[in-house]
């Protein structure tokens, strides 16, 4: 199964903060970072952590805080970009201390979050932004769901606001196991956090010049990927992105949103390459 509960050697451990985390096994001479995005986790990495490790990354998937196995503050305005920043940058931080270079990967609002941690100063060796934007969620039916699922959420509870996903998952081929995933992950998550992250989504200021400046002063490289099919941020917004970073851009085919679960191999393929030329 290609997915959140693809098979995987990485292990469960928790982080300081306490942050929940898969962290492989095997020892690398770098590693490799990976933040992800809204109403996501760690298992959405699943599918690329051994491919990580064996390419010489030792390789941690976090949950945000308020995220499924990590706990979060009551305080809505914690869940923004910037506060969310702070935190990983406290995490990379941590998995410097041994001297080993640190490469920060964020996936959608996880790339927002990103953005935020090395402008708030962490130490990383590199940054990739997958599938993210230079500012909030433009018009469309990714953000017209936020909106709509708000006063829901506020209303009525997180369980009410996963029946309106399990409609949607209800029309999908999926394994009654993955279906399950998704309610337990998306009923775990902190209704807080789903509302301030979705805030943030539709509210975070274009910060690239202000990332470009800092990367250039830091001589930190950059890699922005996106699916070629995303249907968040537009192709092409995120190509101007990486113009404006002065960072190479990649498409990863046959994906959309999230080559990490639609097409892990190519993601890989687009990844590797770079990482080890900054290793």
């Amino acid at each position: 199964m290609t997915g959140p509960l693809t098979p995987h050697a990485a292990e469960r451990v928790d982080l300081p903060g306490p942050l929940a985390a898969l962290v492989t096994k095997k020892p690398g001479d770098a590693v490799a970072l990976l933040v992800p995005g809204y109403t996501g986790s760690k298992e959405d990495f699943a599918p690329v952590l051994d491919g990580m490790a064996e390419a010489g990354f030792r390789t941690v998937a976090i949950d945000l805080p308020g995220q499924y196995e990590s706990p979060g503050p009551e305080d809505e305005s914690a869940y923004l970009p910037a506060p969310l920043g702070r935190v990983v940058a406290g995490v990379v931080e941590h998995l410097a201390a041994d001297g080993k270079p640190v490469l920060l990967l964020g996936h959608s609002y996880g790339g927002l979050v990103a953005r935020a941690a090395v402008l708030a100063g962490a130490p990383v060796a590199g940054l990739t932004l997958m599938d993210s934007g230079p500012a909030a969620l433009p018009d469309g039916p990714r953000r017209t769901a936020l909106s709509l699922g708000e006063p829901l959420l506020r209303r009525q509870g997180i369980e009410a606001a996963y029946a309106t996903r399990e409609e949607m998952y209800a029309q999908l081929p999926m394994p009654a196991e993955l279906k399950e995933f998704y309610r337990n992950r998306f009923v775990s998550s902190s209704p807080q956090g789903l509302l301030g992250m979705a805030d943030g989504l539709r509210h975070e200021p274009d910060l690239v010049a202000s990332l470009a400046e800092t990367l250039r002063e830091r001589d930190v490289p950059a890699l922005v990927v996106a699916g070629e099919g995303d249907d968040a941020w537009s192709v092409a917004s995120q190509q101007d992105m990486a113009a404006r970073l002065g960072a190479p851009f990649a498409l990863v085919p046959n994906a959309a949103h999230s080559p990490n679960t639609e097409n892990p191999r190519g993601l890989l393929d687009v990844l590797l390459p770079v990482w080890r030329s900054w290793r």
